[in-house]
């Protein structure tokens, strides 16, 4: 499973996917791209300043971008990256593990699809 010759090599993912923010704020992005706005609604309580400093983590790690678009009113969304969505296997595996182990059984409105794993909910 994991290489004993390369005891680190999980660190960088752990770092992702490090707390609760990031866990569901990738999984906010997994559903599409975002305003700021968007995903402090459905992470609240989090801070702005929290939600600012995750963004900018993961938009230094590779995993998402952050697009600036000019005018009045001024607005930045954010998306994943190739390199982001390629997470949706490890949500997947967590999902099936919580539906096999976990308290919350699968429903209809939220599931991972077969086809690409990708989070539909």
């Amino acid at each position: 499973m994991i290489n004993p010759a390369c005891p680190g090599a999980i660190e960088p993912i752990l770092t992702i996917l490090d707390g609760k923010w990031n866990l569901l704020l990738l999984r906010e992005l997994f559903n599409g791209t975002k305003r700021f706005g968007e995903l402090r609604r459905s992470l609240h309580p989090i801070s702005p300043k929290t939600l600012t400093d995750r963004l900018r983590m993961l938009e230094e790690k590779g995993i998402v971008t952050r697009t600036l678009y000019p005018g009045v009113p001024l607005h930045v969304e954010y998306e994943l990256t190739e390199r982001g969505q390629r997470l949706q296997p490890i949500f997947a595996a967590m999902w099936v593990w919580v539906q096999e182990n976990g308290d919350c059984p699968p429903t209809e409105s939220e599931d991972w699809s077969q086809e690409g794993r990708q989070y539909k909910g």
